[in-house]
């Protein structure tokens, strides 16, 4: 297989294979947003079908556990069908379940459409990081990245904007059809300009069916714990039985596949400690990047009270310093030590996470800018470098592996992180609020500029306060404890990405070759 994937690298012209893969880079990005057009019309389609509000959230959590599933086995479908005829069948049954996502009058319709999306969109991202190690010399594997990455991280940016003026536009059927003509375009480009490959038939004949429902039963499980456990609690009854069987699922899966000699996902790449490395600084990067685009919706939504599409203007700022940052990041990163670039980009990561800890009720877009644009020019930093460390170095045959587990750490740190995140948020509010008040009793100034109480109230204020007076604080009040709710959660998120540094240390420096691979 490794002789194969060797011969992949293209003896064509640069442009016959750069067009193959800028095809397979606009799969990725559809499936990506995707994810973040529909989040923000929810409501939308949920008053439009019908659906019980309770049930609403399923309509993403089944494209999350699908897409989850799926990511782990890029490799194992790589080697059964190559690295082009994936991505081809991959985009075209995305293109289908758009279509029918689009077309269902039912939620159950609905549901069963989008895991067929999620999965098929599953195997999408890390398809693209393995072609960059697979179709370019070493030489052009920074520029390969870096459209990569400005592509995946683009498409949470701009997903609020797109889905918000899709839904205000025309209807939310069109959070769906968009993906069509892109998918098909990129479909058929793929199909004629990526490399031929031989495919392993064999792979079929030696899958080990148990291994993939244990892999199956340990993500789903882990996926659904982390939904429920900030609403029902993580000691509820129901968030341990799925913890428990993701614990028993994983350990049975990982003891059944270091065993065997053909599994169905290689875990032997996290033996390679600069693979050990770059995969927990994906999975951090997760936490901070998933986190920081899900706390700015939260907080412009429920805090400012603006629409989908006031709240994709605002965090358009993260995008355009992220693609004005890409090209110093492909010159650097050619030249300079990969762990030092990773350490820069994560520290600056982090000190753009925690200027966002010191919000306000009234913060809003100037107050929200800079932060934005520090967290921006970190990006491509916090994923280039450690792209490098995780993949560079491995043979190309393990790379379709290896390039699903480094994409699936950055899923589940991003799960992870909103869980996180809405625990602090659900459990917090109510005692930040009940500190709030007894400030407010004492004649606190700094708690009632904070607040926003009116001077009349507080200048008048002497011992407990009325009724009316506390009807009039009240919604005040709440809303302050939430604000500072939300600056917790920044700033957890802040210090779980600066960790990142005590990893970067571990790797050795990724050895390069002048004339390629």
């Amino acid at each position: 297989m490794s002789v194969e994937l060797e011969a992949a690298r293209p003896d064509r012209t640069p442009a016959i294979v750069w067009l193959g893969f800028l095809a397979m880079c606009v799969g990725m990005f559809m499936a990506i947003l995707d994810v973040q057009v529909v989040a923000t019309s929810l409501p939308t389609i949920q008053s439009a079908l019908g659906i019980d509000p309770d049930q609403m959230s399923w309509i993403q959590t089944a494209y999350l556990i699908a897409e989850v599933v799926a990511i782990p086995l890029t490799g194992l479908l790589t080697r059964l069908l190559t690295m082009r005829w994936l991505f081809v069948v991959a985009i075209s049954l995305f293109v289908m379940a758009s279509a029918g996502c689009a077309a269902s009058g039912s939620f159950e319709t609905l549901v069963a459409w989008r895991v067929l999306q999620g999965f098929s969109g599953g195997t999408l991202i890390p398809s693209v990081f393995s072609a960059v190690f697979i179709l370019f010399p070493n030489e052009r594997q920074a520029l390969a990245t870096t459209i990569a990455g400005v592509l995946a991280v683009l498409a949470p940016t701009v997903g609020p904007i797109v889905g918000g003026w899709l839904t205000e536009t025309y209807s939310w059927h069109w959070l769906f059809l968009i993906n069509i003509l892109p998918g098909l375009a990129s479909a058929i480009l793929a199909a004629r300009f990526l490399p031929k490959q031989a495919a392993d038939p064999s792979e079929l004949r030696h899958l080990d069916g148990l291994s993939l429902l244990l892999m199956a039963a340990a993500l789903t499980a882990l996926e659904l714990s982390l939904k429920e456990a900030p609403t029902s609690g993580w000691t509820s009854a129901y968030v341990l039985s799925l913890l428990a069987v993701c614990l028993l699922s994983g350990g049975a899966f990982m003891t059944r596949t270091l065993r065997r000699g053909r599994p169905i996902v290689d875990l032997g790449n996290f033996g390679d400690r600069n693979f050990l490395v770059g995969s927990v600084l994906s999975f951090i990067l997760g936490i901070g990047l998933f986190g920081s685009v899900y706390l700015m919706p939260v907080f412009l939504a429920f805090i400012r009270g603006h629409d989908a599409l006031e709240i994709g203007v605002t965090m358009l700022v993260t995008g355009i310093a992220q693609l004005v940052t890409a090209p110093v990041a492909v010159a650097l990163e050619k030249r300079m030590d990969a762990r030092l670039l990773s350490a820069v980009g994560f520290a600056l990561f982090a000190i753009g996470v925690g200027m966002s800890a010191f919000q306000d009720p009234r913060s809003d877009y100037d107050a929200m800018f800079w932060p934005q644009v520090v967290r921006g020019v970190a990006i491509m930093f916090c994923l280039l470098p450690p792209t490098r460390l995780a993949l560079g170095t491995l043979s190309a045959d393990r790379v379709p592996d290896a390039s699903g587990l480094f994409n699936l750490m950055r899923n589940l740190g991003g799960a992870i992180g909103i869980a996180l995140i809405d625990t602090i948020i659900y459990t917090r509010s109510e005692p930040l609020g009940q500190d709030l008040w007894a400030r407010l009793q004492a004649g606190d100034i700094e708690a009632a500029m904070f607040v926003g109480a009116p001077a009349e109230i507080m200048s008048r204020h002497s011992g407990s306060f009325d009724a009316d007076t506390m009807a009039t604080l009240d919604p005040l009040v709440q809303t302050a404890a939430s604000v500072q709710a939300i600056n917790e959660a920044w700033m957890v998120v802040a210090v779980l990405t600066g960790c990142a540094l005590l990893s970067v240390p571990f790797a050795k420096r990724p050895a390069r070759h002048e004339t390629g691979q």
